[in-house]
């Protein structure tokens, strides 16, 4: 298991930011343009902690320096499902992480929940 899967599941999101790189790159399901750095990424990860319900991590897959966490949740009435890509640079900091989301009703409803927490 990832340290940065052990701090979400914990609910400890300090946790998992501080294992993200300070030049760290996130690629979000709902904008075109990444964000980089940790001081852009961790507001956007403490609202996500808000938005998703039942969020629990179902599968994960390892494969040198890439992770990736199969995730599922809900956001109001629609379910979704979902995969954290991690990259870890040398030091083993996540330096990328890519957030993916289906069915577009339920990335609709995320879209539309972050917008509210985080104007």
């Amino acid at each position: 298991m990832t340290t940065f899967r052990a701090a979400v599941e914990a609910g400890d999101i300090d946790a998992a930011v501080a294992l993200l790189a300070d030049d760290v790159e996130f690629s979000s399901p709902v904008v075109h343009t990444p964000y980089h750095g940790r001081d852009a990424v961790a507001p956007i990860l403490h609202a996500v902690f808000t938005v998703f319900e039942d969020f629990r991590y179902v599968n994960e897959i390892a494969g040198g320096d890439d992770h990736l966490l199969v995730f599922r949740a809900h956001v109001g009435d629609r379910e979704l499902e979902g995969i954290d890509l991690l990259h870890h640079d040398a030091s083993g900091a996540i330096d990328r992480l890519t957030v993916m989301i289906r069915p577009l009703s339920a990335l609709q409803a995320v879209a539309a929940t972050m917008r509210e927490k985080l104007s």
